[in-house]
This record gives structure tokens, C-alpha cells and sequence, in this order.
């Protein structure tokens, strides 16, 4: 036996090259139950030990790569093809990872704010839909809510397969979107990767290089505001923290003398660590998914950003543009809910409409589709329940554009032109996409309104001739102007005959 003080020494020398030792760490992404893009290389990545060796093997392929200096490595495995047969990732260097039960098939990034964080649970039919949800090659990786001021590479979240008992907890929009594409294309896998928060903002899920690079002056306002947010922090926190002491005393009297005591607690605004933060959630939320192969994303968000339309219209698409530069894999297919039918601030004002009208002038990007869903919102409830037919909705335009089912009609009437008729009429023509305009009920379609020169709108009396609507109103003897569905909870009057609304319009600039 070695003398104790020899032991020591021993041990003290070995334990410093232990240290060294890193295990090989994949990304929590990669975990049980995951799927894997089919038809693109294939990035697996994680930590090691700085020169580590690593290999990757799955099914019959195999990559290595070796650690860089600060431990970190990536490899890529060959494009896939689709397989519902659940197979082991093998990931080795001085120790080995398995990753077990591994489908290939398509992966959809699914973000936004509350309307995409809404659950199955949530929406209708939530018993029903959870008894018939028995679709294990569907599957869900929700990330955990953090905020970051910096990029971030690691995220918190792991793999979920759908059945009755976990489906309530999956995001409502997605997984209809999810069941769709599984249904239609052949029960091929899909895999949904889920990063949304309830409430946030644009400018959130904005890239520090977006904003930065930003053309106009939107894009310095939002460091502008923020500041002034953080310099007003400190007040706001000694006002908040002063009430919840103050609630505190209350429920603690009212729990001695045997009281109910309901008051809702104070709550911090923004500041510091809060979800608005300029790039916050890109960073902590997004950025630790890249480079992750997936198909497209869909999106559902907007309601926050309501009041500031204007520059709606310029961070979107700045923030798309920045997700597919980050991804690497090009103009990736990107699509969106457009806000539904909801009262904010009173259902005929219009902060809705313009900040609809932005969503619609971002389909100038290429490979780009928007579900239109003025008719099946909620007037009093912002956070309408029926998410099926959203979900099916944002389906159809991946169907018919990202996987080729142009049988498929996957977009409602969508205005092309408007010219006098006469003296008093206008005719205003669509893009039927082939499905023919009706009303509904076969009424005459509501919705339209009608402005000369004087820039008064006025109801507009209406009735369909072939791929046009033929407006007029008696207020206005020489129309010069239409807008339809203009309203935060509009009249969805014109639809064409596969139940597809109209995208609202306006070809005024007042």
C-alpha cells in the first residue's frame, strides 16, 4: 500500500487531467424521441473536450469532427430520407451518447406569442381532439421561456411524442398544422419545435444583427425606447416592491382573522429580464436552435405590436430575413396566421386592420403565405379557441406550396385591381385561385365600404359578377376609393366557394 502522503500526491496529480476530461455533450435537442429533417444535411452539435474526436453515427451513415479550442464541435450527417421507424443517434468521443427512438421526417419551428402558445387543452373539442390523438410520429419540442441579452447555445426542452395523455399540452395551432401535413403526406413524421411566449413582441424575436442593420428609423427607435424603459426601472420597482409588501400585511391579516383574501398579486412591469427585451427571446430562444435542419416556420403574432403598425411593416420582414440568414438554409418557407376578428380598443377602430395590412405586404418576401382568419376569431376574446381551423389553414398553404398540392386552393379572394364603373360604381376584382366568390347565406357580400373625394367612407351596397364585387353606395357619386374588412373585428362578407376568407384591402393611403 502506498504511504498516505504518496496517495496524496497521486491523487493530487490526477485529479487536475480528470478535469480535462469532458464528456461528449449534444445539444438538449438531441434527445430521445426527436425527428430529423429529411432530404438536408443534417447538423449535430454539442460540447467535448478542446481536440476531442467525435463521431456520429445513424443508421448506415457516419460523420466525425473534431472539438474546437473552446470545446465546442459540429458534424453533419448526410440528407436523410423520411423514416418512421425509430432508430439510434450514436454520438462518441471519450464517452458515448445513444439517442434513442430517432424518426426522419419534416421539422416545423412554430413561434409567436400567446395564440401560437395556446394549447390543445385550451381550444375546442380539447376532450375529443385528446381521445383521438393517437399519432406517435407527431412530435413536439417545447422550449423553455428565458430571456438573454446575449446568444445563447444551449436550450432546456426535450421531445414529445402525441398521445391522448400529452397532447393538451401541446401548441393547438401547431399540432393541427402538424396533424395535417402527417395525414396528407402519407403518415411521414413530423416534428414540431415550439418556441413562443404570451404577450411578446416583435422586436423580441429580432436578431441584435437585424436591429443593428435595420434601414429606418424604426429600427434605432427600439433601443431608444428600451433605454428609457430600463432608466425608469428603478422607480418602478420601489413602487412595486412597496405594494407587495403591502400585499403581504394584508393576506398574512386576513389569513389570522380567517378571511378569504383574493387580491391579486403586484406585479413587475418592464424592465430588466423582461420578455420585451430588444432581442431577448432571439437570443434565448431561437439562437440555441440554429442550425437545426427543419422544412419552415410558422408563425402567430402581432397583437402586441397592434398600436405600432406602421413599423410592423418593416421589422417582419427585417426579423424573417434575419431568422432564415441565421439558419443558413436559405428562403426557407415562412408562414403566418393573420390576426383574427377581435375588438381591441372597440371592434370598428382599426389598429388591427393596419397592422393586417402590414402582415399582408410582407408576402413581397419570397416563399412566403399568410392563413387568413377574419371569420373565426373571437369578438370579445382575444385568444379565440378555435385553433383547428387556424392550424388547417396555415396546413393548406404548405401543402399547396412547400410539398406541391396545387389541387389543393389554399388562399381566399385576394384583391387585384379597382376601377370606376359608370358614374357612381366601382368594380373590384380578385385572385380567385380558381374557386369561385359567394356570401354567405348567398347575401350580398358585407364588408365594403366606398369614398370619393372627400375621403368619407361610406357602407357599400354590393353584388358579385363572375371574379368581381360591383360597389356602390348613394352617399358617393364618384367613388375613388374601397376598403374592405377595415375594421379590428370586421364583417367577413366575401369568401370564395372552398370557405376561404377574403384578405381584407384598402387602395387608399389616408
Amino acid at each position: 500500500m502506498l504511504p498516505c502522503t504518496l496517495r496524496i500526491m497521486v491523487l493530487s496529480f490526477l485529479l487536475p487531467c480528470a478535469a480535462l476530461i469532458a464528456d461528449v455533450i449534444p445539444v438538449s435537442l438531441f434527445n430521445d424521441g426527436m425527428v430529423l429533417q429529411h432530404g438536408k444535411s443534417i447538423p449535430v452539435w454539442g460540447t467535448a473536450n478542446n481536440g476531442e474526436k467525435i463521431q456520429v453515427r445513424f443508421a448506415e451513415h457516419s460523420a466525425t469532427t473534431v472539438a474546437d479550442d473552446k470545446g465546442q464541435w459540429r458534424a453533419w450527417l448526410p440528407a436523410l430520407a423520411p423514416s418512421s421507424e425509430g432508430r439510434r443517434l450514436v454520438i462518441s468521443g471519450n464517452n458515448t451518447v445513444t439517442i434513442k427512438d430517432v424518426l426522419v421526417g419534416e421539422v416545423w419551428l412554430a413561434s409567436g406569442q400567446s395564440n401560437m402558445e395556446w394549447t390543445v387543452a385550451r381550444a375546442y373539442d380539447a376532450r375529443f381532439e385528446a381521445i383521438a390523438a393517437r399519432h406517435p410520429l407527431i412530435r413536439q419540442f417545447l422550449v423553455s421561456k428565458k430571456v438573454s441579452e446575449q446568444p445563447q447555445s444551449r436550450v432546456i426542452g426535450k421531445w414529445t411524442k402525441v398521445t391522448p395523455e400529452s397532447v393538451g399540452q401541446f401548441s393547438a395551432v401547431a399540432y393541427f398544422f402538424a396533424l395535417d401535413l402527417h395525414r396528407v403526406l402519407d403518415g411521414i413524421p413530423v416534428g414540431i419545435l415550439h418556441s413562443s411566449w404570451g404577450g411578446s413582441r416583435v422586436e423580441a424575436w429580432m436578431d441584435a444583427a437585424t436591429i443593428a442593420n435595420g434601414d429606418g428609423p424604426e429600427f434605432a427607435g427600439i433601443h431608444t425606447r428600451w433605454q428609457e424603459t430600463l432608466a425608469r426601472w428603478p422607480a418602478a420597482k420601489a413602487s412595486v416592491d412597496a405594494a407587495i409588501k403591502r400585499w403581504e400585511e394584508e393576506r398574512s391579516a386576513a389569513q389570522t382573522q380567517g378571511k378569504t383574501f383574493s387580491k391579486p398579486k403586484p406585479q413587475y412591469g418592464r424592465g430588466p429580464g423582461h420578455m420585451d427585451t430588444p432581442c431577448g427571446l432571439y437570443n434565448a430562444m431561437i439562437a440555441p436552435l440554429v442550425p437545426y435542419a427543419l422544412r419552415g416556420a410558422i408563425w402567430y403574432q402581432g397583437e402586441s405590436n397592434a398600436q405600432r403598425a406602421h413599423e410592423y411593416r418593416a421589422f417582419f420582414s427585417a426579423m424573417i430575413e434575419g431568422w432564415r440568414r441565421e439558419f443558413g438554409q436559405g428562403d426557407f418557407p415562412f408562414y403566418w396566421v393573420q390576426l383574427a376578428n377581435y375588438r381591441a380598443n372597440g371592434p370598428d377602430e382599426t389598429s388591427y386592420a393596419f397592422l393586417r395590412e402590414a402582415q399582408t405586404q410582407t408576402l413581397a418576401l419570397p416563399n412566403t403565405g399568410q392563413a387568413v382568419t377574419i371569420d373565426i376569431g373571437n369578438v370579445t376574446d382575444i385568444h379565440p379557441r378555435n385553433k383547428r381551423n387556424v392550424g388547417r389553414r396555415l396546413a393548406l398553404v404548405a401543402l399547396a406550396t412547400t410539398y406541391g398540392k396545387t389541387s389543393l386552393t389554399y388562399s381566399g379572394p385576394v384583391f387585384l385591381s379597382a376601377k370606376r364603373e359608370g358614374d357612381s360604381s366601382m368594380r373590384v376584382l380578385f385572385d380567385t385561385g380558381g374557386s369561385p366568390l359567394t356570401s354567405p347565406l348567398a347575401l350580398q357580400p358585407e364588408g365594403f365600404e366606398i369614398a370619393g373625394a372627400d375621403k368619407v367612407f361610406h357602407p357599400a351596397d354590393t353584388r358579385i359578377d363572375g371574379e368581381s364585387v360591383i360597389i356602390s353606395s348613394p352617399g358617393v357619386s364618384a367613388p375613388v376609393a374601397v376598403r374592405y374588412a377595415w375594421r379590428n373585428a370586421p364583417k367577413a362578407g366575401l369568401f370564395n366557394q372552398d370557405g376561404l376568407p377574403a384578405t381584407p384591402f384598402r387602395t387608399d393611403d389616408w
